[in-house]
């Protein structure tokens, strides 16, 4: 894999540390669970249900605090010491667009919050339309973009804000497949172009393997790793690399694991 040079000396862009969740129902969501990402990775949580995903990534936000254990962001215990060069960004499930507003304001959202200038935030927020290819769709409002459309739109609100670390809670699970497809493709293709790390998390073993450098696969009832493999593929990927042997022997394994966590979830 061609990935961004990473000094030896460079910490961990995100460390979880032995970390736990137990909700006050007594549900325990997370058991011990160690994982680290490096600069530059594209790394896909794959699960059953219920296996924790999504509230790993809400910590990995700083929207959830884990009940033992840790979460470093580049090697700092608080995301607001890490520094005003790190930033961090998540796309949701939902495309959870603001209505009333046109698009382009729906893309600067955060940057208006953050009381960034509009001779700035304008040139970004337009850029980062560009880099969706919504840059014709700036004052149209959300209801006249198709489901695929608005996705893009919300990413393009996180990557106005230039972030190094992108975090994705399956954003593509609600379209179709032939949408869903494009959709890898350019997000793979922006990760490939730029200084930029991602968490992802998907149900598709399909996704996981066209858009990762690792993937981690997670069990249920507790939440765990189970396996944290690296993705064999070309950096620049397309629809041959969906048909290829590499990536067919690769969904294969994944899904023999899945069936294991699945199995070990009690189902």
């Amino acid at each position: 894999m061609n990935l961004p040079p990473v000094l030896a000396e460079e910490r961990p862009v995100l460390l979880a540390n032995q970390v736990e969740k137990v909700y006050p129902n007594g549900t325990q969501a997370l058991q011990r669970m160690k994982l680290e990402i490096g600069r530059g990775e594209f790394v896909s949580l794959l699960g059953p249900s219920g296996c924790g995903k999504s509230t790993l990534l809400k910590m990995f936000a700083g929207l959830e605090q884990p009940t033992a254990g840790h979460v470093r962001w580049w090697g700092k215990g608080r995301l607001d010491d890490a520094g005003s060069g790190q930033r961090l960004a998540m796309v949701f499930q939902e495309a959870t667009l603001m209505p009333w507003a046109k698009v382009a304001d729906n893309v600067r959202l955060p940057l208006d919050l953050a009381a960034v200038p509009k001779a700035e935030s304008v040139p970004r927020v337009q850029a980062a339309l560009e880099l969706v290819g919504l840059g014709r769709f700036g004052g149209v409002y959300p209801r006249e973009l198709s489901g695929g459309m608005q996705m893009r739109a919300s990413i393009a609100r996180a990557l106005a804000t230039e972030p190094n670390l992108l975090l994705m809670d399956e954003p593509f699970g609600a379209l179709d497949e032939f949408t869903r497809n494009r959709l890898d493709s350019d997000l793979r293709q922006l990760w490939a172009s730029r200084d930029l790390t991602v968490v992802f998390v998907t149900h598709s073993i399909f996704e996981a393997v066209y858009l990762s450098s690792r993937v981690v696969v997670m069990g249920a009832r507790p939440g765990r790793v189970l396996a944290d493999l690296a993705i064999d593929g070309p950096l620049e990927r397309d629809d041959a690399f969906r048909t290829s042997s590499a990536f067919i022997e690769q969904c294969a394994h994944l899904s023999a694991l899945l069936a294991e966590a699945n199995g070990e979830g009690g189902h």
